[in-house]
């Protein structure tokens, strides 16, 4: 009865959900740090309506875009006080749990969208999402950015040998920082937001990224050629308090699940869509070239990445990357 009043705050939602029957219904709180009409931000209010349809009177879904509730920085441990109890951070947010998410950053590793879909609802995809448990974390579902795309400053952009020098920017990870070392180039970790300008004034050469990043933060006006590579994921994991989830009642358990497996498919149906999308607004713009590439073209870029996965195939585990590869077609 003395305790501290953040600590009996923290009590009362950790076991909010022993709340008898007829009483007000649960809150839960989904935080994440994009806009409301991105696919995330979609999903996110897809899980919302479907979650309290389900469970009409014992849930109530609180969905707080924006970064309103917690920024990129602050979400994980929110999530692990029991401040909020659902997050989608990007994966590459999650090496620091797992060294086996870093299998997401491999390049070259998945054909398409499609083999990720594949990889992801496989046995292997689904006990990846559990491999973070022991951290108190637990993964429910992937949701997708979209697949990656190369970019430079240069006219040429078909083979490894083009990018040999040039300076790309990349997020913070460790396999990236080797993929572009393969390559003879330079990689530079730099926020997202500093992209347009580093670009513009030439302090990086060029990038990785989705269609739809391309397109929202205008890099194809900075850049010579895209080459429509495909060569990595951007995606992101929902995921929430382990403990929190174990003891929820089964049948609140079942219908949130549920309202996930569902949310999952809308958000990823319109991910796919934007990036499709565009891509034929970046063509049509007419300021970066699309480069397609050949299969002999593709690879030689496989062939130079070889050194990569050599080198985190022990953290990641060679079941890991077999079962990805196994959802190629």
């Amino acid at each position: 009865m003395f305790a501290r009043p953040i600590l009996a705050a923290a009590f009362a939602a950790a076991f909010a959900f022993t709340v008898p029957a007829g009483a007000q219904p649960m809150v839960i709180k989904f935080s994440h740090v994009v806009a409301e009409h991105t696919p995330k931000g979609q999903g996110a209010l897809k899980f919302k309506e479907l979650a309290e349809k389900k469970l009409p009177g014992k849930v109530e879904v609180q969905v707080f875009p924006n970064s309103q509730l917690f920024g990129d920085a602050k979400e994980m441990e929110a999530l692990l006080l029991g401040d909020v109890q659902f997050i989608a951070p990007s994966l590459s947010k999650f090496d620091r749990y797992t060294k086996k998410i870093q299998l997401f950053d491999l390049p070259f590793l998945f054909d398409d969208i499609e083999a990720v879909d594949r990889f992801q609802l496989s046995a292997k995809g689904q006990e990846l999402l559990g491999s973070i448990k022991n951290r108190g974390l637990l993964g429910l579902a992937y949701w997708h950015n979209g697949m990656k795309q190369l970019s430079t400053n240069r006219d040429k952009l078909e083979r490894p040998e083009d990018v040999k020098g040039l300076k790309f920017r990349i997020q913070a990870s460790d396999v990236l920082v080797a993929q572009f070392r393969a390559l003879g180039a330079n990689p530079q970790k730099m926020a997202f937001s500093e992209v347009y300008q580093a670009l513009q004034t030439g302090v990086v050469d060029g990038q990785e990224n989705t269609w739809s990043n391309m397109y929202s933060q205008k890099f194809y006006e900075v850049q010579k050629t895209i080459a429509e590579t495909n060569h990595g994921v951007v995606d992101y994991m929902v995921v929430t308090n382990a403990k929190w989830w174990d003891g929820l009642p089964p049948d609140v358990r079942k219908g949130l699940s549920e309202a996930m497996a569902e949310a999952t498919a809308y958000a990823n149906k319109l991910a796919n869509e934007l990036n499709a999308g565009d891509r034929k607004r970046i063509a049509d713009a007419g300021k970066a070239r699309i480069q397609k590439l050949t299969k002999d073209d593709i690879a030689a870029w496989r062939k130079a990445m070889e050194p990569v996965w050599k080198q985190f195939e022990g953290e990641i585990g060679r079941d890991l990357i077999d079962a990805a590869l196994k959802s190629n077609k």
